[in-house]
């Protein structure tokens, strides 16, 4: 498979751009509804004072302004259809804690972020590069990891939420069953990755990269709370960059 690069520079500044904005969209928006009160993880501009409400919204907006000039420019050279699908993924963004029925606060945050950042960013990512959508199904273990990192987060702020009213899955579950969703959420980027691996053999080494799911997996089980969660953050984002960076390369050779 003969990579364009200039496209994947672009598919990745989409992709970035679409999660740093987001991330500013929900800091603006948890933090003039005042869900950030009682937070536990690490500091958040608006609830904190650090920078004003106005200026974070313009930085979310900037950064989904980046975002559409990047995927405007692959639309061009493939298919006019990426217009409305990143419309969709950056009102998903926006949504997620803002607007007047945040699906964030119903417990809808998985779904979307498994849709976005796992099926869309997967397999539009490789759309662009091949004009197919031939093996679909390595976007589940992608799309399962930044599930797993949201269900580290909202285990984290369990307390918190259910005091504020969001009323995330791990609410609506409860702390317990919200460790076995995470477990299990890793457990399934395993038989994402065989099952890939089944057509690209080459692509088994990304389960090497999986290994490092071990330690996370057994602090969330073992009853890991509140400030404890932030190293289990962190291992989770860097298991997601490992696992994905393996099992892209294994791909492509």
């Amino acid at each position: 498979m003969e990579v364009i690069w200039w496209r994947a520079a672009c598919a990745l500044v989409v992709a970035l751009a679409l999660q740093v904005g987001t991330n500013y969209a929900n800091d603006y928006s948890d933090g003039i509804r005042g869900t950030d009160r009682g937070r536990v993880g690490p500091l958040r501009l608006v609830a904190s004072g650090a920078a004003s409400p106005r200026g974070v919204r313009l930085a979310a907006w900037l950064c989904f302004l980046v975002a559409g000039g990047a995927g405007l420019a692959l639309a061009a050279v493939t298919t006019w259809w990426l217009v409305p699908l990143g419309a969709a993924c950056i009102a998903a963004g926006w949504l997620y804690t803002g607007g007047p029925r945040p699906y964030g606060y119903l417990g809808l945050g998985e779904l979307f972020v498994f849709a976005c950042f796992g099926l869309v960013a997967t397999v539009g990512s490789a759309y662009v590069q091949s004009g197919g959508l031939s093996l679909w199904w390595a976007a589940v273990p992608v799309g399962l990891l930044s599930t797993a990192l949201l269900e580290a987060n909202n285990l984290r702020d369990v307390a918190g939420d259910a005091a504020a009213g969001k009323r995330t899955v791990a609410v609506r579950v409860g702390p317990r069953r919200a460790r076995w969703l995470y477990a299990g959420s890793l457990a399934g980027v395993g038989l994402g990755i065989l099952a890939v691996g089944a057509v690209r053999p080459v692509a088994l080494v990304a389960l090497v990269g999986l290994a490092r799911a071990l330690r996370p997996g057994r602090a969330v089980l073992a009853g890991a709370q509140g400030r404890e969660l932030l190293p289990v953050l962190g291992a989770t984002g860097r298991l997601q960059l490992a696992v994905g960076i393996l099992l892209a390369v294994g791909i492509v050779l």
